[in-house]
């Protein structure tokens, strides 16, 4: 594997020393985990939730990335009330902490929803064509992606936004002059030329869902952090569990990163 040498204040090449510091470290906690049987059976207990984090994660972000889009489009819009409706949107959800929106989306949302499909569907339940919904019917995993979206989207709405807005308004000019429809020059000018502009904050948007997806073990959702919190909790082995969480959060993000960074240099490389 190649690393990208960075240049320093005073000219000179860096390496990425951390990098080879974390591998240093990774090695030697993999060789403990391999080693002691106590770390294999918190590695093992633990990795049970990787698959949940990853699914909670990738899911969660897809979602996010396309109610944001939509709502930065809203917020460029020739119309005041659905960019005073995007805004509006953006400001209240970024001021509610991701951990506190969990909660609301999963003991007050859950339950509005629930009420509100019973009472649209009420004539066919008093019929018995169809069962009525109860709250434990939603599923705390989808309550749980559902607040990560909504909680995410409104950061990601002003990535997008930020990157549309970067583009020059004369190529947009020239687009217009040329016949294309606003879709045309949206899918043609704009979002290729945007995408290099979004892809950074997006993608670090992305590491950070991995670590915040953490929260979602509040509902019992048996992710990394849950199936930690289960094992220290009956074996009382708080340091040799909360560092394998660690761990297995560390190799994810950074692991995650460096494919990040090196598809953001090709596009980089592509670009010029």
């Amino acid at each position: 594997m190649a690393f990208q040498t960075l240049p320093s204040s005073d000219g000179r090449g860096d390496r990425p020393w951390w990098l080879f510091a974390f591998l240093a470290m990774a090695v030697a906690l993999g060789l403990v985990i391999v080693l002691s049987d106590v770390y294999t059976q918190v590695f093992q207990t633990v990795s049970k939730g990787v698959w949940v984090t990853i699914f909670v994660t990738l899911v969660g972000f897809a979602l996010a990335s396309v109610l944001g889009l939509v709502m930065a489009l809203l917020g460029m819009s020739d119309s005041l009330i659905l960019r005073q409706i995007s805004r509006f949107y953006i400001e209240v959800i970024r001021g509610i902490p991701i951990l506190v929106l969990l909660f609301y989306i999963a003991f007050v949302g859950a339950p509005g929803f629930v009420a509100l499909y019973n009472l649209i569907l009420s004539p066919l339940i008093d019929r018995g064509w169809v069962d009525q919904m109860m709250v434990r019917d939603v599923s705390l995993m989808w309550r749980a992606i559902i607040a990560l979206m909504i909680g995410y989207s409104a950061f990601i709405a002003e990535i997008f936004r930020a990157g549309f807005q970067s583009i020059d308004k004369g190529q947009i000019e020239a687009s217009m002059a040329l016949g294309l429809s606003r879709y045309q020059r949206f899918r043609l000018i704009v979002f290729p030329q945007a995408i290099r502009v979004i892809f950074p904050p997006l993608s670090n948007d992305f590491v950070a869902m991995v670590k915040d997806s953490s929260l979602v073990s509040v509902l019992g959702v048996a992710d990394i952090t849950q199936m930690g919190k289960i094992y220290a909790s009956g074996s009382f082995r708080f340091f040799e569990t909360y560092s394998i969480v660690a761990y297995v959060y560390l190799v994810l993000t950074i692991g995650l990163s460096l494919l990040l960074r090196g598809f953001e240099k090709r596009m980089r490389e592509r670009r010029g």
